[in-house]
Formats: C-alpha cells, structure tokens, sequence
C-alpha cells in the first residue's frame, strides 16, 4: 500500500471512530441498505446451493460406491454357500445391478450434472467478490464524502481567518458528493437487477436437476426391479404382509439356541 492509500485508510478509520462517537454525522440510505440486504441474502444462499448441490453430488457416487462394497460382499457370502441356489443368483443379479448402475452414473450423470448445476452456480458466485469490491469501495467513498460534509459545515459555522479554506473544503465536499453518488446510484440501479436475473438463470439448472434426479431414480428402480425374478412369488406377499420379519426372527431364534451362540 502507498503511503497516499495508507493515509486514506487511516483517516477513514478515524472517521468511523468519529462516527461512532457521534462526533460526525453519518449519511444513512435506506433505498440502498435495503438492497444490499437482499443482495446478501442471495449471496448467502447462492453459496449455499453451491455447496448442498456438491454434497448432493458427492452423496450420490458414495451411495452407489458403498451399494458396490455391499453387492460384493453378498455375491460373495451367498455364491460360497452354494453358487448353484436361487439366492447366490439373485445376489449375483444385484452384484450387476449395482455396478450397472454405477457405472451409469459416472457415463449419464456426472458430466451433464456439472455442466448443468455445478458450473452455473460457480460462474454465478464468481460474480459476488465483484459485487463485493463495488459496495466496499462505495462505503469507502461513503466515509470520505461524510468526512468531507464534516469539514465544510465546521468552516462554515466557525469561519477560519484563512479565506481560501472555505472554498477549498466546500470543492473537496463537492467532488466527494459527486463520486460516493455516482457509486451509490449505480449499485442501487443494479443489485435489483442481478437479483430479478436468478430465476431464469437458475430454471435450466433447476429442471436438469429434476430430471437427472429422476433419470437416477428410474434406473434404479428398473435395474433393481430385475433381481426381484430371482425371488420366489410367495416373497413380495410374505413381506407386504409382515411374515418375512417373523421369519428373520424365527431363524435369530434358532441361533440363540445353539450351545456356540447361547448365553454362558
């Protein structure tokens, strides 16, 4: 830093301090504190989305990471026992289900999810660290043209024997006015805008979401829906009914009875 912004930013900081203390009079804008607390709210939830819609993305490739682990272990647990068994096949069936689906994923999904979700969001909250330097440098020129207000109405009310310093103070008011209003006006003109802009720039993302998420869901169900021919008729029935839990508990049942599994 120069020594010119270093001087700046310490009579700012001085005129904060002098503000606070009600020592100078500090220039409230209602028209833009309302708009740039919507601007932040955006903001907040932009990065939010950014980040859920990351998680959701990250979520979906563990699941069907850790539904591979699991088809794994059952094609194994159940082809051991007796590969020949309706059981071994329908765990094997799940075993290409899965990995089917998994590799559906990264082909289908994962590609069009950043083009269409991830990469919007991004360029949309690449935006904010510019809005950001724009209200920074607009609350900067604030202090200064307060500071400025400050220094004139003092020379006014206490006349300095020096006539040039009127003038001088009246034309740094003048000039401060002018540029703090110029920023000013230009964020209140445009922070509405860049908000009425997130509907229709968030609709594409939004329905491709839906639809990927609905692509996801059908595979599933379809390449899951496959192994239930494995299964007797009897087992849908069974299990609508609530006989399959009796059936799991007659069999816990049975291990508890072992002299390996009973109580000492």
């Amino acid at each position: 830093m120069s020594w010119s912004g270093f001087k700046k930013s310490m009579n700012r900081a001085g005129t904060t301090l002098l503000q606070k203390t009600g020592q100078i009079e500090r220039t409230v804008d209602r028209d833009f504190a309302d708009e740039e607390a919507k601007y932040k709210t955006f903001e907040k939830e932009c990065q939010a989305l950014m980040k859920d819609a990351k998680g959701y993305s990250d979520a979906m490739r563990a699941m069907t990471a850790t539904q591979g682990r699991l088809a794994d272990t059952i094609d194994v647990f159940y082809s051991a026992a007796d590969k020949t068994s309706d059981s071994a096949m329908a765990a094997h069936a799940y075993k290409r289900s899965i990995d089917d689906l998994d590799t559906g994923i990264g082909r289908e999904l994962d590609a069009p999810y950043r083009t269409t979700v991830m990469e919007p969001l991004g360029k949309m909250n690449a935006y904010f660290p510019i809005v950001n330097e724009h209200i920074t440098k607009r609350n900067k020129k604030l202090l200064d043209y307060d500071s400025a207000r400050s220094r004139m109405n003092k020379l006014i009310q206490k006349p300095s024997e020096d006539p040039t310093k009127l003038p001088k103070a009246q034309q740094e008011h003048d000039d401060a006015k002018e540029v703090f209003d110029m920023l000013n006006a230009q964020l209140i003109n445009e922070l509405p805008q860049l908000l009425s802009l997130r509907v229709p720039y968030f609709d594409p993302s939004f329905e491709a979401m839906i639809r990927m998420q609905c692509k996801f869901a059908e595979e599933g169900y379809e390449k899951l829906s496959g192994v239930q021919r494995y299964f007797a008729d009897n087992v849908r029935d069974d299990y609508a009914a609530g006989q399959l839990d009796a059936q799991v508990e007659g069999v816990l049942q049975e291990m508890r009875e072992l002299t390996i599994c009973g109580a000492a």
